[in-house]
């Protein structure tokens, strides 16, 4: 098991466009996958880039199969690891919702997002990936990979005053370390 440190908002590492993967199904991108599921899953995410670990290449994970205990009234999302992410929007549509981010610690803000969008990408194996996402589904996939293109959920906040600390804004979820 390795658990990595998430880096926080303020390195500059985090703002860095991330390379495309371009070597496939290697040990190499098997650990950091291994890596980036472990540090998630320790930090109670409902996703995580390679950015945020300090790994710059564009590999993203997220999903479970369980309710996540940071998001209790969010539908689950599929566990997915995807490469090389490409984001297309199927409407014009779009929703605001709380964001928080592992790299941006106790705080959380609404973002607006597409509510429809259409992702594809690759697996570690090189297989293409593609489908449709809706609502809280779809404001995954594009936090996670705003990460690849070095946006953290702030530069996205129109409405500051629907920014804050967790604690003050939802008391009792508990979520010390969100």
């Amino acid at each position: 098991m390795a658990i990595r440190d998430i880096l926080k908002m303020g390195d500059a590492r985090l703002l860095r466009v991330a390379q495309a993967v371009t070597d496939f199904d290697t040990d190499e991108l098997h650990r950091l996958v291994r890596d980036l599921v472990d540090t998630m899953r320790a930090a109670d995410g409902a996703g995580l880039a390679a950015p945020q670990i300090g790994v710059d290449l564009q590999v993203v994970i997220f999903g479970s199969d369980a309710v996540n205990p940071r998001y209790p009234d969010a539908p689950p999302v599929p566990r997915t690891v995807l490469c090389n992410p490409v984001i297309t929007p199927l409407s014009g549509e779009t929703a605001e919702d709380w964001e928080g981010c592992l790299s941006v610690p106790g705080l959380r803000a609404v973002v607006p997002r597409w509510r429809h969008i259409r992702y594809t990408g690759v697996d570690v194996h090189g297989e293409p990936i593609e489908r449709e996402a809706r609502d809280f589904h779809a404001r995954v996939v594009q936090h996670e990979c705003d990460h690849l293109q070095g946006v953290l959920y702030p530069m996205r906040v129109r409405d500051f005053t629907r920014f804050g600390f967790t604690e003050v804004l939802f008391p009792g979820l508990d979520a010390p370390d969100d």
